[in-house]
């Protein structure tokens, strides 16, 4: 039962999520984790989730100010495998804890460090905290601020931009380590929060650059229109509606026949007989639209939310999640069936009950029983082990000659099965580093490719760099062909419901018994069995389901059951906003874990460990997400919440509007508020003793609140966040454009974000460059591929002659592009 990574070592120095949670994916994993805290410990000790956070790692204090402690760090780092930080460039060098350093002594180091905004750029080098990214990404001004009724921004309480940073970081780290093997030597690895959270755009990033490439031919409406009426038939697939005793509901029937039996079930049927509705859920009127609305809002509310679970084991096609609050989904029946949580006894908490892993193996899955560590519990032992190896002397080990700029997946092929994003982009992020990717299409096309109204836009980033082989999986005659495919390759990523890929003989047990030395990974959106594993999943179902809907809305959406239309209506559309816009959503949360899991294998098959069965779930990915919240134990404080009006968590972490626009605050630590009042226009409330202390700032946050709100109403935002900046505090200006349109315009260029590519279904655009960097390998910026434009190429590789796939294309087996 050890780990499949007991054999690594690894020193965690991060004061953030990000860091916390590689290391905490690398410890669950059987990896040594050392986590080097400062006096007084991390800033997560004493909080909801640090029971969870560091969960099965060792603790050391040392005082990296200090010359001997900061050597004791450095000597700690000598005997390691991987270095995982958080920290600023500045410190590091300070510190004596930089690449350079650090590698020359431990050539074999694999060096990984996550940055708020990248290496380059008018951004990099300054604080990096969750909150400043999303805000100046335009996540709070634009995607997410309908979850409030007032005008403004919103505030996004779910740390997308440090998950999607997490695990891009986790796939460089395990790439690196394969490329290791080989090479005999570590690199650099680099990933940011800014660039990072791009990986959850399914759509709208290609969508920006066609409405600036073709403005008169495709122009982008946002999903409600400023007058309250929806814009797009999403509104009414993916409905959100309250039930007859006030639980509400997210619809996820985004595919036509699934729309098809929500209509049959609502007793709406009639509807496509009726020349007035027929087109259902399509209407160019738009009153006609308000008016369907009221009728699905209408026929959802005359059922109690047990007659429409009645309804949803009746007919599997249809199907919502309740929107459920707080710790409520480590109860939710497929994590109770999957046993996806476990209880961990902690010395000074008791029983702790938490997400369990976060990508299961069906060998050496290693056992989660190790607590949080107490402050500097394991230190005196990590002190007498480096003074032990000191002692004995220790050799400075040469550095190999190792190659540079080479992809380091390549020769790495994985088969892909599945379709529209949660599963598929996961690989999709690999293909940037290497891999070879044969997607398997249907012969009608991957579903995204005809998801948005402009032709193909959809699949443009989900099918980027891969080789499409279109093959009727549900023709006998497709199974010895994918076979074929299957023996060639390294890893199998299927993303089918429960049952599924079994049914096609293309399941974990039929594949791996062709090809031994397989990777095999299921990636659906609940699991591959159990009461839900044969449901739909979508994102609006995951962020509903999983709390993560109701954490984003705070209580800006009551608790309380209500009739009135209109303000189903209003409420409806809150909660569409807060289950995730495009640009952060479940779908790209579960690819990130997918893309992770896929160069945990790759690796893993390259030591010697192939031949394993491996799963990720989008419903045991949202619960990790959330795991400084989503745990549950005797005496555990309470996570800081969104304020009523949803601006923020509390006064030094929250929106401030200006004389003109908007600001975003962060300035969480002690030392955060010393740069702070130490700007003139707010020494102030250094002096006032309300605010003195971090305890009295706690306790007077309301005061603090209105004195900030003052001082931040006589300047206009952009001029707050040159001079804050300037001064390393963190502040910066609420961007109000799309997300998209600044990854895509002069702030992703500025950074180093895109990458201008020659793809065969658009031709020359721009997209977000690979998301993780190195310092010896390369990377490369892939581009799509048409339906089938490789069938040809791939069957011909696995032994099929011209004649033979004339004869398989004649009889609608098989589609050549």
């Amino acid at each position: 039962m050890s780990g499949p990574l007991d054999h690594l070592r690894v020193v965690e120095i991060s004061p953030t999520l990000t860091g916390m949670q590689v290391g905490g994916l690398l410890a669950d994993l059987g990896a040594e984790v050392v986590t080097v805290e400062a006096p007084g410990g991390v800033p997560y000790r004493g909080e909801a989730g640090f029971p969870f956070l560091a969960r099965g790692k060792q603790s050391i204090v040392l005082d990296l100010h200090q010359e001997a402690d900061a050597e004791a760090a450095r000597r700690l780092v000598d005997e390691a495998d991987v270095f995982v930080t958080t920290l600023r460039a500045p410190a590091l060098r300070r510190f004596g804890l930089d690449h350079e350093t650090l590698s020359a002594r431990n050539p074999r180091l694999v060096y990984a460090v996550a940055t708020g905004w990248g290496e380059t750029g008018p951004m990099a080098g300054t604080k990096g905290y969750e909150g400043l990214v999303l805000a100046k990404l335009g996540a709070m001004g634009s995607a997410f601020a309908g979850m409030s009724i007032r005008p403004g921004p919103s505030f996004v309480s779910v740390p997308y931009a440090s998950w999607s940073a997490t695990q891009t970081l986790l796939q460089g780290i395990f790439v690196a380590l394969r490329e290791r093997e080989d090479s005999g030597a570590g690199q650099l690895v680099t990933s940011s929060l800014a660039q990072s959270l791009a990986a959850q755009d399914p759509w709208n990033q290609v969508g920006a650059w066609i409405t600036s490439k073709f403005p008169d031919a495709f122009v982008a409406a946002p999903p409600i229109a400023d007058d309250g009426v929806p814009n797009y038939s999403f509104t009414f697939r993916l409905l959100v509606a309250v039930t007859a005793d006030g639980h509400w509901l997210q619809f996820s029937q985004a595919q036509p026949h699934l729309f098809r039996a929500f209509m049959k079930a609502s007793g709406l049927e009639w509807m496509y007989d009726d020349p007035e509705w027929s087109t259902a859920p399509e209407f160019e009127d738009r009153q006609q639209r308000m008016r369907f609305w009221d009728i699905l809002l209408t026929e959802v509310k005359k059922r109690t939310l047990a007659q429409w679970q009645e309804v949803f084991e009746h007919d599997p096609n249809v199907f919502a999640e309740v929107y459920r609050r707080g710790t409520a989904l480590l109860h939710h029946p497929q994590m109770e069936f999957a046993r996806q949580t476990v209880t961990i006894t902690d010395p000074e908490h008791g029983p702790v009950l938490q997400p369990g892993q976060l990508i299961k193996l069906d060998r050496t899955p290693g056992e989660l029983t190790g607590s949080a560590p107490a402050l500097d519990e394991h230190g005196a032992r990590i002190r007498a082990r480096i003074a032990e190896a000191d002692s004995a002397g220790r050799p400075v080990p040469s550095a190999p000659d190792a190659p540079v700029g080479k992809l380091p997946l390549a020769g790495v092929t994985i088969l892909e099965l599945g379709k529209i994003f949660a599963a598929p982009f996961g690989a999709t992020m690999l293909t940037d580093l290497g891999a070879r990717v044969i997607k398997i299409e249907p012969l009608e096309g991957e579903p995204a490719r005809s998801m948005q109204p402009f032709p193909e836009a959809g699949g443009v980033r989900v099918l980027q760099g891969k080789e499409s082989v279109a093959l009727d999986l549900g023709s006998p005659e497709s199974r010895p062909v994918l076979a074929r495919i299957a023996e060639q390759a390294d890893i199998v990523l299927c993303g089918f419901r429960a049952g599924a890929a079994d049914r096609l003989g293309i399941g974990a047990k039929a594949l791996l018994k062709l090809n031994p030395n397989l990777i095999y990974l299921d990636a659906p959106g609940y699991g591959i069995d159990g009461p839900y594993g044969h449901r739909p999943a979508f994102a609006p179902t995951m962020a509903s389901g999983a709390g993560i809907a109701m954490r984003n809305a705070g209580t800006l959406v009551p608790d309380e059951n209500v009739d009135d239309l209109a303000v189903i209506r209003a409420r409806s559309v809150q909660l569409t906003y807060a289950v995730g816009p495009a640009v952060a959503q479940p779908d790209g949360l579960a690819a990130l874990v997918v893309g992770t899991a896929l160069s945990l294998g790759a690796y893993l098959q390259r030591i010697g460990m192939g031949g394993r069965h491996m799963l990720t779930t989008m419903l045991q990915t949202c619960a990790h997400v959330q795991g400084e919240e989503m745990l549950e134990y005797e005496g555990r404080p309470e996570p800081a919440k969104v304020d009523a009006q949803g601006f923020g968590l509390n006064a030094r972490y929250r929106l401030y509007e200006t004389a003109q626009g908007w600001v975003f605050l962060a300035v969480p630590s002690d030392g955060d508020w010393r740069d702070l009042t130490a700007v003139p226009a707010f020494a102030g409330l250094a002096a006032d003793p309300r605010f003195a202390t971090d305890e009295a700032r706690k306790a007077h946050d309301a005061e603090l609140t209105e004195g900030l709100a003052e001082v931040f109403a006589t300047r206009p935002a952009a001029d707050w966040e040159r001079d804050l900046l300037a001064a390393d505090v963190g502040c910066v200006m609420v961007d109000e454009r799309p997300v998209e349109k600044n990854y895509m315009g002069e702030f992703g260029r500025a950074h180093g974000y895109t990458a201008e590519v020659d793809s065969p279904v658009l031709g020359e655009y721009t997209r977000v460059g690979p998301l993780v960097g190195f310092s010896r390998s390369a990377t490369t910026a892939t581009v799509g591929c048409s339906l089938g434009q490789h069938t040809r190429k791939v069957l011909g590789e696995v032994g099929y002659d011209e004649k033979a796939i004339e004869d398989l294309e004649a009889r609608g087996v098989i589609a050549c592009g």
